[in-house]
């Protein structure tokens, strides 16, 4: 017996047995039964998806003798018999793909004024009709619009938006859908019975993936793999022949990237490139898989989800495992990767630096920012093993303040500072260098604080519980940071504070020298506020805080940019050697 392919043996003969066009296939046999036809329809829709198949069908119905109480043609009466066996004088195909010149069309009209011989109808199937050249779709037009009362035209077409305006404007149209992958799969454990081909649901769920929504596609990917498999259609089978990339490594990659597992990814990697697989496919098919983790993460979505049961179920296991925040995160990071991969000179680098991101989207900072941080920034690959700056500096003041005297604690009050009492000189402490990493932490500290707690009412009071050593570096980063963080209502006193310095003169003691009145009123009215914030800042309740007014002498002269220059100039040779030889000039 000649072997005949799954795609024509089992083609559909009723409309009942098309697979996943039920409200196109309802529709038609409502027209079949009430005999309400219109002289011209137009299937169209993707490949693979039944459009001849139900143009046929439609024929056979209109012409059948006998026709069913639901519009089905019965396959008894001499016209269904006909069209079975082909010699049908009543319906005629005409491919556009290789008849599209103005004689074909001009042959085909002189066929619609021949009446039909038997039957009702002269049904004429023009399929690619998009592929007609402009002067056989002139030709065709006005046949089209006002052909004989026992001709019925059905053109189908991929390409719906290629046909004109006037040509579409006389038909009904019928827009055929995609197979879901459920219909597919459904449709091929129904071939595979019959065949006698044993199946495992992930390779049929595989290949109806693959087809794209096609059935015509999956039919012929089926006998493919039946055909590689010798009969037994198995998960490794399958995407071992169709080169697939097994979804185990989406698995993967999701779980490690969670646990920041950032060298296992890097392996993975390297063993999905060595089995030669691009790098671009790989973030293509991680991003569906990181879609699919999100769609199963609500019950109300989990429908979207067009897989196996199996694989449903894990995808539910892993979004129970997967923040909303490393979804959204990962996704953009697919979706740009792919965007840039096409211009990228270096392809697997541009794929590496993307999977390092993904796998460190969970890790926390474990550096402080220094400055603006940048838009895009990959964290250490490693455990943290250095202490930060901030913990250095509190190591080197507890090692080297053990001699310091005992300094008592006591609350703060947030009355106004007059004079206080001597306090013990505080031994000099060699103070780390000030930098602008540690001034930022400040800054973020005071930042993810309310706004109010800078600048507390005047009867509050600060509880601290430990009064901790400081340097002057520490009090004037602090210092800024306070500025900084100043109400906008404060904005003109906080712009002038910036500029000043307060200094210890007798520790704990804090003294602020300004040389306005005006800054100065200003400043003592919010005194016990500012040692308040700075207190708490510092975690020392000994500290006093008092302003005045600066003397004559103190007053330094305000220098323009170029007096500036020249002082620096004056003060480092080294400066004034290379501003020499590169002719600089302060603009």
């Amino acid at each position: 017996m000649d072997y005949i392919v799954s795609a024509r043996k089992y083609r559909p003969m009723t409309f009942d047995s098309v697979v996943g066009q039920s409200s196109l296939t309802t529709t038609l046999k409502n027209a079949v039964k009430s005999g309400k036809l219109a002289h011209a329809f137009l299937f169209c829709g993707p490949r693979g998806v039944g459009k001849t198949t139900c143009a046929r069908i439609f024929a056979k119905a209109i012409n059948c003798q006998n026709p069913s109480p639901d519009g089905e043609a019965c396959n008894e009466c001499e016209s269904c018999r006909s069209f079975n066996e082909q010699r049908s004088m009543n319906i005629f195909e005409l491919d556009a793909a290789s008849n599209n010149g103005v004689d074909d069309i001009r042959d085909l009209i002189q066929q619609t004024l021949i009446p039909p011989q038997t039957g009702k109808y002269k049904v004429f199937i023009i399929d690619e009709v998009h592929m007609l050249s402009q002067a056989a779709f002139n030709a065709f037009l006005k046949t089209l619009e006002e052909p004989p009362s026992y001709v019925i035209f059905i053109l189908a077409t991929t390409e719906k938006h290629k046909l004109l305006p006037t040509i579409i404007s006389r038909c009904q149209i019928y827009d055929f859908e995609r197979m879901s992958v459920a219909d597919t799969i459904n449709h091929l454990k129904m071939v595979a019975e019959k065949e006698g081909i044993a199946y495992e649901e992930e390779a049929l769920n595989v290949i109806a993936e693959k087809a794209d929504g096609g059935m015509r596609d999956a039919l012929s990917i089926f006998d493919q793999c039946a055909s590689f498999s010798q009969n037994n259609l198995t998960y490794a089978k399958v995407i071992e022949n169709l080169n697939v990339l097994d979804a185990e490594y989406y698995f993967k990659i999701v779980d490690l990237s969670i646990d920041n597992k950032v060298s296992e990814v890097m392996l993975l990697l390297n063993d999905v490139i060595a089995k030669g697989f691009d790098g671009g496919h790989l973030v293509n098919g991680l991003a569906a898989h990181i879609r699919n983790v999100m769609m199963a993460k609500d019950e109300k979505t989990v429908k979207l989800l067009e897989t196996s049961t199996r694989h449903r179920e894990r995808f539910q296991e892993q979004a129970k495992r997967c923040p909303d925040r490393f979804l959204y995160k990962a996704l953009r990071l697919t979706n740009r990767c792919d965007m840039d991969y096409r211009q990228s000179s270096n392809k697997r680098l541009l794929v590496e630096l993307t999977l390092i991101e993904i796998a460190q989207i969970t890790q926390e900072d474990d550096s402080e920012s220094a400055g603006r941080r940048p838009a895009r920034r990959l964290k250490t690959l490693f455990k943290k093993l250095v202490p930060t700056p901030r913990k250095q500096q509190a190591q080197q003041v507890a090692a080297q303040g053990t001699a310091a005297p005992t300094i008592s604690m006591a609350p703060v009050s947030t009355t106004t500072a007059t004079t206080t009492p001597a306090a013990p000189q505080r031994p000099a402490v060699n103070p780390p260098v000030l930098n602008l990493s540690q001034i930022t932490h400040s800054f973020d500290k005071l930042r993810n604080e309310p706004k109010d707690t800078v600048y507390q009412r005047v009867d509050e009071r600060v509880d601290i519980k430990e009064n901790k050593p400081f340097t002057q570096e520490e009090l004037e980063r602090e210092w800024l940071a306070m500025c900084m963080r100043m109400p906008q209502p404060m904005h003109g006193l906080a712009s002038r504070l910036k500029n000043v310095k307060p200094r210890i003169t007798d520790y704990p003691n804090i003294e602020l020298v300004v040389d306005n009145q005006s800054v100065q009123s200003q400043v003592a009215a919010i005194s016990g506020r500012i040692r308040a914030t700075m207190a708490k800042a510092l975690n020392n309740g000994d500290i006093r805080f008092t302003v005045r007014l600066a003397a004559i002498e103190e007053v330094g002269t305000v220098l323009s940019k170029r007096e500036q220059f020249a002082q620096l100039r004056e003060q480092n040779p080294a400066i004034d050697r290379l501003s020499t030889l590169l002719d600089l000039e302060v603009s």
